[in-house]
């Protein structure tokens, strides 16, 4: 299902109605979903979702309303719906001044993809009973599973003053997503090995250019013999040690303790009620000395295989690369321009960053990171490891736990690994650590040169009434860290 925008456009600007704002976004997606679990292939499933929601801003009201019928008639009734909500919504503002211009977008965007995924659904199977295939190398093997998910966005935004003009943003977005796990048991004991993390950490944009950057073929047999190196580890020790840890693992520490307590709109209260608050208040911005100096976290939409890179989010406002921390100070909030404009109100002035977005045509955009990265240092991984004398390396990241004011948190790691002597030792099973956001990043001590460096994302951050799962890109290094709350499993 695709559209038409030169049809489309001439069309819904002889409909908008006497209001101050008005917008049109048009999202078409189609997703592909094949996996092959213990040799055997599972129920294709493709999703085919077209549709467009409609914004206005009149006087102090703001109303939406979406549609999946893009005829004419389909159009009008949408817009008489969010001019009716625009209308209830009067003097109901948390804003005393409810309208925010958008800007006059015009743009194109397109994935930098360099092997499309024009695949034959039987080339796909292929690919994945290979990796399947190559799993069972054990009878101690008892699940696995190889999957991969591709999905195209085709989506267009434009404003009334932009109608006027003939402006508008058109972006295509080209999605792959490959996983696999192996779960090995003996014992008593179950250990889960999977390549690219649990969370499918290695989705980015591109085809079957992804496969061939996060190295999918030959994973199989890889994580089937990681799985069973750590039913004969021992129990992570308990202690205060050095940390290592790799990019799979910090992906979810940058989301979790650095992405959702920044986002401005938590900040301001909005998602109390459903996940939650931030420990961040505005007061810090500019001051706070949020890790160590060694931190640089970027907000980074120039990333091209990222998982959410972007030209323009969908409000029209222009992505550009900003640093959110800088050498440990924190400079500014991920808000767009609705939540900027509610930080003024209350005398707090801020970059906006173009971040408001939505996950599908029928829910309206919010304040959601991004890529949000930490930046490269200069320490090789033989340089970090060389420097712990007694400490363990992590990666891939197994569970985790988070405070409503994403302060306090505890994760788990599928992989660790004893470091003794500067030098890697024996693998232990169930590594775990602790923290506190206000303290962890103080704690940072090197960080991981480009050759370290990984790009990485997932598909599934929720947040919002109704809920919004929406794909986020996190890169980063490996990065050391002193004196963490390290421990096992519960013996």
């Amino acid at each position: 299902m695709t559209f038409e925008i030169d049809t489309i456009l001439p069309r819904f600007r002889r409909l908008i109605p006497a209001v101050d704002e008005c917008s049109l976004r048009i999202v078409a997606e189609t997703a592909e979903f094949t996996a092959v679990r213990q040799d055997v292939a599972m129920p294709l499933m493709r999703v085919i979702d077209h549709g467009a929601m409609i914004s206005i801003r009149d006087a102090d009201g703001l109303g939406y309303a979406a549609t999946s019928d893009l005829s004419d008639a389909g159009l009008r009734a949408a817009l008489d719906r969010a001019r009716d909500w625009a209308r209830l919504s009067k003097q109901r503002s948390v804003l005393s001044d409810a309208i925010v211009k958008l800007p006059i977008a015009k743009g194109r965007y397109r994935s930098s993809t360099t092997k499309s995924f024009n695949w034959h659904m039987g080339d796909r199977i292929d690919v994945l009973m290979k990796e399947s295939q190559a799993c069972k190398i054990d009878a101690r093997i008892v699940d696995w599973q190889a999957s991969l998910t591709t999905q195209h966005i085709r989506s267009a935004l434009m404003t009334a003053d932009s109608l006027a003009s003939g402006d508008y943003v058109l972006q295509e977005t080209d999605i792959t997503i490959p996983a696999l796990h192996v779960t090995a048991y003996e014992g008593g004991v179950t250990q889960t090995r999977s390549w690219g993390g649990r969370d499918n950490g290695f989705c980015q944009q591109g085809g079957y250019d992804v496969l061939e950057r996060a190295v999918f073929i030959g994973s199989g047999q890889l994580a089937a013999q990681e799985a069973l190196q750590l039913l004969a580890a021992p129990n992570c020790p308990r202690g205060k040690f050095d940390l290592l840890l790799m990019p799979d693992q910090l992906m979810l520490q940058i989301h979790e303790s650095i992405g959702h307590p920044l986002e401005l709109d938590r900040i301001l209260g909005d998602e109390r009620n459903y996940a939650g608050t931030s420990f961040v208040t505005l007061d810090m911005f500019g001051s706070y000395q949020y890790g160590s100096p060694l931190l640089n976290v970027t907000y980074d939409p120039t990333q091209a295989t990222e998982l959410a890179t972007f030209a323009y989010d969908d409000e029209g406002m222009q992505a550009q690369r900003q640093y959110i921390i800088q050498n440990g100070i924190l400079l500014q909030p991920l808000g767009g321009m609705q939540s900027n404009r509610r930080a003024q109100q209350m005398g707090y002035v801020f970059d906006a960053v173009a971040t408001s977005r939505a996950c599908a045509w029928n829910r309206p955009p919010i304040d959601r990171m991004s890529n949000l990265n930490i930046e490269p240092g200069t320490a090789t991984l033989a340089e970090m490891i060389a420097s712990i004398e007694d400490g363990l390396l992590m990666k891939t990241n197994a569970s985790w736990s988070i405070d409503d004011s994403r302060n306090k948190f505890q994760f788990g790691c599928e992989w660790g690994q004893r470091i003794r002597n500067g030098k890697l030792a024996e693998i232990v099973r169930n590594p775990n650590y602790r923290g506190i956001s206000k303290t962890f990043w103080h704690s940072l001590v090197m960080v991981g040169n480009a050759s370290t460096f990984e790009v990485m994302g997932t598909p599934y951050c929720g947040k919002g009434e109704p809920n919004q799962a929406i794909w986020v890109g996190h890169a980063s290094p490996a990065c050391k860290f002193t004196g963490i709350d390290v421990f096992g499993a519960e013996r």
